[in-house]
């Protein structure tokens, strides 16, 4: 029973894609096709990145993390989190196991939600194909528009949440 709780997301999506060969055999082959692509993609992506996470974490000391991207980083944290999110390569679900070895190693947790919207919304190869696809004017409205939101969305997030959540999500890192 505790084994199909665990898998009930996986099996779930099983079922409807099943359904979905009964429903348009033609979309349920387009569905499966999906599914392969997206699990090969991520198949190549994650192990390099699980390798560099187990990389930082020897290689850099709990100490240095905290002094450079810990509670009283300040600004210099705040910073270090934009530009990392804003160099990094690779889709959005590659942030969160970055994000949460940032958490056992104590980053703040404003600046780990700055890394993640970083991520999103301004990472340098996205913002140089629209400068070249959409022309400069837009990529700077564009830039202009997200970097304030980006920063905004972290700190109200990190206000609404309140210290007794994020504590809890630090002990949840810790623990799994």
């Amino acid at each position: 029973m505790k084994l199909l709780k665990k898998y009930s997301i996986f099996l779930v999506v099983i079922v409807l894609l099943g359904l979905t060969f009964v429903w348009d055999g033609e979309v349920g082959k387009e569905a499966v096709s999906t599914v392969k692509f997206s699990l090969k993609e991520m198949l190549i992506i994650l192990p390099p990145i699980f390798i560099l996470l187990g990389l930082l974490d020897v290689w850099v000391p709990r100490d240095t993390m905290v002094r450079f991207m810990g509670e009283g980083s300040g600004l210099v944290g705040a910073l270090l989190a934009f530009f990392l999110g804003s160099a990094a390569a690779g889709p959005l679900y590659v942030v969160f196991p970055v994000a949460a070895a940032f958490l056992k190693k104590d980053v703040k947790f404003v600046n780990i939600l700055i890394l993640i919207g970083a991520w999103s919304a301004t990472k340098i190869p996205m913002v140089l194909f629209e400068y070249g696809a959409l022309g400069p004017q837009f990529t700077l409205v564009r830039l202009l528009i997200n970097i304030p939101i980006v920063l905004l969305i972290a700190y109200v997030l990190n206000r609404a949440l309140g210290q007794n959540e994020i504590e809890r999500i630090y002990s949840l890192a810790k623990n799994s």
